[in-house]
Parts: structure tokens; C-alpha cells; sequence
């Protein structure tokens, strides 16, 4: 058996100095090929920007307490509950429960705005709101219904239950909201 594996070398080893002595031009080819691909790997990596590691995400446990709602957001007429998204993800996304107060007061909420964001999602936890949002028209979202907002869609509240509780999810954590002239 071991004469077989010398054998089975040898004989491939002229084979190779054949290929390289009697093709040079093609082995010259190849090996050009060869470091030109690599040449434009290296090149293509340094044209494309680094990623940027993002920092390991925490779990993030949030409990429904009464305390936790607060009038510190975005909406003058909302109280939020922070479920603790942002922190958990370094800013990655937000998540809050919202309550909007009633009564529904349309100079204060009807407002055509957007956000600059990359995703938002709102499910309605309980009772009803109803939006109008660009290329969709108006809509009544009720307790169980769910829709996604597009980066930038023109968007407003037109009315709402006394007792709505939205969740809200948006990418990324912080955001512009820009007010436009209706």
C-alpha cells in the first residue's frame, strides 16, 4: 500500500512541473487571475464602510404598574409607559404603551406630521382610534388591530376612545418628527 501512495505522488508531481513548465502562459494567467480577484476583494472591503458592532442587547422585563405612565413624550395629550426597548437595545428601537386622554380634542391631536424613522408598528391594546395616514385614507383601528406605518408617511389622529391604549414599536429609538402646515 505504501508503494502505491509513493507511486500515485510521484507520478503526480511531474504531471505538475509539466503544468507549469509546459503552460506556463496559462499558470501566469491563472495566477493573475487569482491576484486580481484577491486584489479587488481587498479593494471592495475597503470601499464599503465597517460595520459597527453593536453593543450586546440586555433582556428588558417590564411590569404593568399605574406609576409607570407618564406625560413626558412625544403627544402633549398621551401618557407613555416605557417598557424599557430602548435602554435594553442601545438605542436600537423603542417599545411604550400610550394612552391618549379623552375627550379627543381635534385642534391639539389632528395634526398632518411624519417621523423619520426606519420601522413603526402600532397595535391597539384597547378601545378604538382613528387615523388617516397618506395614500391609505382613514382608517378606524379597534382593540386588536395592528398596522405598520412606512419611514416618513404623512400621518394623523382624527379621533379616539376615551379609554385607547396603543403599543408602540419604532427603529430606531431616537427620532425626528417633523409638524406639517395643513
Amino acid at each position: 500500500m505504501a508503494k502505491k501512495k509513493v507511486a500515485s505522488r510521484a507520478a503526480a508531481q511531474p504531471a505538475v512541473q509539466m503544468k507549469w513548465s509546459g503552460h506556463k502562459t496559462a499558470a501566469k494567467s491563472s495566477a493573475r487571475k487569482t491576484v486580481k480577484s484577491k486584489a479587488r476583494g481587498v479593494a471592495a472591503a475597503k470601499s464599503k464602510p465597517a460595520k459597527k458592532a453593536r453593543p450586546k442587547q440586555r433582556i428588558a422585563i417590564s411590569h404593568h404598574r399605574e406609576e409607570y405612565f407618564k406625560s413626558d413624550g412625544l403627544r402633549t395629550y398621551a401618557k407613555y409607559r416605557d417598557l424599557g426597548i430602548q435602554a435594553a437595545t442601545h438605542g436600537l428601537a423603542q417599545a411604550h404603551v400610550i394612552r391618549l386622554q379623552g375627550p379627543c380634542d381635534p385642534a391639539e391631536v389632528s395634526k398632518l406630521h411624519y417621523h423619520d424613522v426606519e420601522f413603526q408598528m402600532v397595535y391597539v391594546l384597547k378601545g378604538w382610534v382613528k387615523t388617516y395616514m397618506e395614500g391609505q385614507g382613514e382608517t378606524m383601528m379597534k382593540e386588536g388591530s395592528c398596522w405598520t406605518q412606512p419611514p416618513r408617511i404623512k400621518h394623523l389622529i382624527m379621533d379616539y376612545s376615551d379609554d385607547v391604549e396603543l403599543l408602540e414599536v419604532i427603529v430606531p429609538a431616537e427620532f425626528k418628527t417633523v409638524e406639517l402646515a395643513t
